[in-house]
């Protein structure tokens, strides 16, 4: 499954038209963001991306988890949402 990673500076309308992107070609992502700026820009993400999708008869849907990532050698905890269709 592909991953997106998501920064607090991510651009929810481009984060949705790569989440629309990779579930057209593979059926599923993975969008990871570490800290609450990163994980507000994922869950608008994905919200938009439902939009996208409507209208090709996709319906979203978004199973939130927990991942442990190293950033610089440190390991943190991010926020995973997996999202496929429904």
């Amino acid at each position: 499954m592909e991953i997106l990673k998501v920064s607090a500076r991510s651009i929810p309308n481009s984060v949705a038209g790569a989440i629309a992107g990779v579930i057209r070609e593979k059926g599923a992502v993975e969008v990871q963001a570490v800290g609450a700026g990163a994980s507000n820009q994922a869950v608008k993400a994905v919200a938009i991306a439902r939009g996208y999708l409507a209208p090709a008869g996709i319906d979203l849907i978004c199973i939130p988890a927990f991942a442990n990532v190293e950033i610089d050698g440190e390991e943190r905890t991010a926020m995973k949402l997996i999202v496929e269709p429904r």
